[in-house]
């Protein structure tokens, strides 16, 4: 049977935007394929792990209403290896999908749809807002990278976010270091505080259009979807209480610094060199006038830089983990950021110029 006969582009463009969530091994094979199901001339490819699903639906030449399921892996490596330029059918025989492209022919073993699991979105009333998609993958790059990664605290290995009124807040921790961002959003919605998976925050940094096109986000019972272009994404929400993020955040620390961003990012680039490869620890050390930053390490290594800077007042000696200090500059576009400190055992506060929307908090290390 002709499923249909279309680019090899119009295929790997809808495929790659739903693989990316296919685990390579997984318990259930059925969750290693991608459904794919027509309806007159709808195509749409449906992809998930239990946990996410991701479907996006595309415009082919009308035929026959066909729906089963192949190896998503497999027929997105076929496809990216063939010609761009090339014409590609999918035929289906009993339990084998055939790809034909020019000579080249590709078998591949298929599952039946019927047994494919699927995410439906709740019924019932639950919390809408839509944004530009660039502003909120810009607000979760602010915040991403301070997630923890397997953490046994598993609500810490997800991102929280707070609707709130008109105010949209996005907050990570992996209990050393605190990253909160907000922005203004169109309405006034009910507090609404849930916390997304670490894979569904990825995704949707991967996904999310640097645009204004607008994003969608549907807020129902324990999962919350996502729409935008041709995409849906629904993702179960994970249920935990997330740390006070307000408690974390310094009140009223008397050391202000204004550091250039780039000369910053620099000299600690450096003195991560010589740090110790477990603690990845460095000294910062600051002195009227000045800010040294100083590393050291088992083979009696060190590094030091010093920067210039307008600051008048006590002296402080603290250790941070070098790597938390570089991922914030890595993740911030300014010329310039604010970093408040108080004394050697308190954390560090780094926001930006003239803007509260955004704060990073350091937990200090002894060294």
């Amino acid at each position: 049977m002709q499923l249909l006969t279309t680019t090899r582009d119009a295929l790997l463009g809808p495929l790659q935007s739903v693989s990316g969530i296919v685990e390579k091994r997984h318990t259930l094979p059925i969750l290693s394929n991608v459904l794919i199901e027509k309806r007159g001339s709808e195509l749409t490819m449906l992809a998930t792990d239990i946990e996410i699903q991701i479907r996006t639906t595309t415009e082919v030449a009308a035929g026959e209403d066909v729906s089963i399921t192949v190896g998503a892996r497999k027929l997105q490596d076929i496809l990216r290896a063939l010609p761009g330029d090339n014409e590609v059918a999918l035929t289906l025989d009993d339990s084998r999908m055939t790809v034909k492209a020019g000579r080249s022919r590709f078998a591949l073993q298929t599952l039946p749809a019927a047994d494919y699991p699927r995410l439906s979105v709740e019924d019932g009333e639950g919390v809408r807002f839509t944004v530009q998609q660039g502003a909120f993958k810009k607000q979760l790059a602010l915040v991403q990278y301070a997630m923890a990664q397997q953490d046994i605290r598993y609500y810490l290995n997800g991102l929280l976010t707070v609707i709130d009124g008109n105010v949209l807040r996005m907050v990570a921790t992996d209990g050393h270091r605190l990253a909160y961002a907000e922005s203004a959003v169109d309405g006034n919605h009910p507090r609404t505080d849930v916390i997304l998976p670490r894979k569904t925050v990825l995704e949707l940094a991967r996904q999310l259009a640097d645009s204004e096109e607008p994003l969608e986000v549907i807020i129902a019972g324990n999962q919350i979807v996502f729409r935008f272009g041709p995409i849906e994404l629904i993702s179960k929400l994970i249920d935990g209480k997330f740390p006070d993020y307000e408690r974390v955040i310094p009140k009223n620390h008397p050391k202000e610094l204004h550091l250039a961003r780039q000369p910053l990012h620099a000299a600690l680039t450096r003195v991560a060199i010589l740090t110790n490869d477990k603690f990845r620890g460095v000294r910062v050390v600051l002195e009227s006038g000045s800010l040294k930053i100083v590393s050291s390490n088992a083979e009696q290594e060190e590094a030091q830089e010093e920067l210039e800077i307008d600051y008048q007042g006590e002296g402080l000696d603290i250790g941070f983990n070098v790597t938390y200090l570089l991922d914030v500059l890595n993740n911030v576009s300014v010329d310039e950021v604010v970093v408040r400190l108080n004394d050697g055992n308190s954390s560090a506060l780094i926001s930006l110029p003239g803007n509260d929307n955004f704060k990073y908090v350091v937990m200090p290390m002894r060294i």
